[in-house]
């Protein structure tokens, strides 16, 4: 039996059980599993999809392209209606798109931008520059905290992957606040490297992150004290600072640097805890899944669904539409009221 035809059958049973007749058929293509906050997109995705009558197809690709490539394309050959796509390069997706658009098929970019296509219909993500001034503002905080009487903070720089359009966004925004200071000589970038072509870290990969801070240490920081960290994403904080505690930084009286990070992922939230990373950025996927729903519920019912943005998101052929929503600053005093109060995690799960 086909997938496609697993999929009707499942419908008509679901039909001759509640008299119900699904809305439609959306494929959601996510990049990894690798990452917990990807498991709670697609996890909220369906729930809220399935909740509004549809049926859906979630696949994961584990960060290898072909393999995305492919799901996608046999999505569009088993009928969806509709694509909720995040990309794991924006780059490489035109052919399947243009597929896509001749099927009829709509297709909703998720979080990441992708690029070089007219055949992207919306793009549902966070206020990504926002997301970059959040993560250097929580920097400077923690740095005004704990090293208030340096003259000069000596701080490194950690960037996204540089297939990944959002990495540019965080990298520009947080560097809106940082290069002020840099340009003042209040903080020092000891070992010079700037610039999201040199700091880049392929694929999220906290393993790389952590073995260029190892280099960064020990080419740089022989005779001088690293302060801070600016880490784009938990994975890679978390690499980080295994680096740090590797050299003496968190014990006897070398203090830990200041390490940002983003998604709020248990882990991170734990080490905040344990006063290690000092913040990271909270995205609530629940709120990301409950727009693009509404995006696919509106074009497939030939609507226009809500948007904010129309100018930012330029994919190099067209600017997509957008919906951006707020992120919010984690840090160890607020975590419980921004993640617990909320329901996004439960308490037994930090604890």
């Amino acid at each position: 039996m086909t997938l496609k035809s697993i999929l009707v059958s499942t419908a008509l049973a679901t039909t001759l059980a509640t008299g119900a007749v699904a809305e439609g058929l959306v494929g959601i293509a996510m990049p990894t599993k690798s990452s917990a906050r990807w498991i709670s997109d697609g996890e909220s995705m369906v729930e809220q999809f399935e909740a509004a009558g549809y049926e859906t197809i979630l696949q994961y690709a584990e960060d290898d392209i072909p393999n995305q490539l492919a799901q996608i394309e046999n999505m569009i050959t088993n009928g969806v209606d509709a694509l909720v796509i995040a990309a794991i390069d924006g780059t490489t997706l035109s052919n399947a798109l243009e597929n896509a658009h001749f099927a009829g098929i709509e297709v909703i970019a998720y979080d990441r931008l992708i690029r070089d296509s007219e055949y992207v219909s919306y793009y549902a993500t966070f206020d990504n520059f926002k997301v970059g001034v959040q993560q250097a503002e929580t920097l400077v905080s923690g740095l005004e905290e704990r090293f208030p009487d340096a003259e000069t903070w000596n701080v490194e720089l950690f960037g996204g992957s540089p297939d990944d359009n959002n990495a540019y966004f965080f990298y520009d925004g947080a560097m809106s606040v940082l290069q002020p200071l840099i340009d003042s000589g209040k903080v020092n970038v000891v070992s010079g490297q700037m610039g999201m072509d040199t700091v880049g870290t392929l694929r999220w990969d906290g393993a790389v992150a952590q073995a260029r801070m190892d280099n960064l240490l020990s080419a740089h920081y022989t005779d001088a004290q690293v302060h801070g960290v600016l880490s784009p994403y938990d994975g890679l904080s978390i690499g980080i600072l295994s680096s740090l505690k590797g050299v003496g930084y968190g014990s006897g009286d070398t203090a830990m640097p200041i390490v940002t990070g983003q998604d709020a992922e248990i882990p991170s939230v734990k080490s905040i805890l344990a006063g290690e990373q000092y913040a990271t950025i909270f995205k609530d996927t629940r709120e990301l899944a409950r727009v693009t729903v509404g995006m696919v519920e509106a074009v497939l019912e030939g609507g226009e669904p809500e948007i904010n943005n129309t100018e930012t998101y330029d994919n190099g052929v067209i600017v997509v539409p957008s919906y951006l929503l707020e992120p919010l600053k984690v840090t160890g005093d607020n975590w419980e009221e921004r993640l617990i109060d909320t329901g996004y995690y439960t308490m037994d799960k930090i604890r």
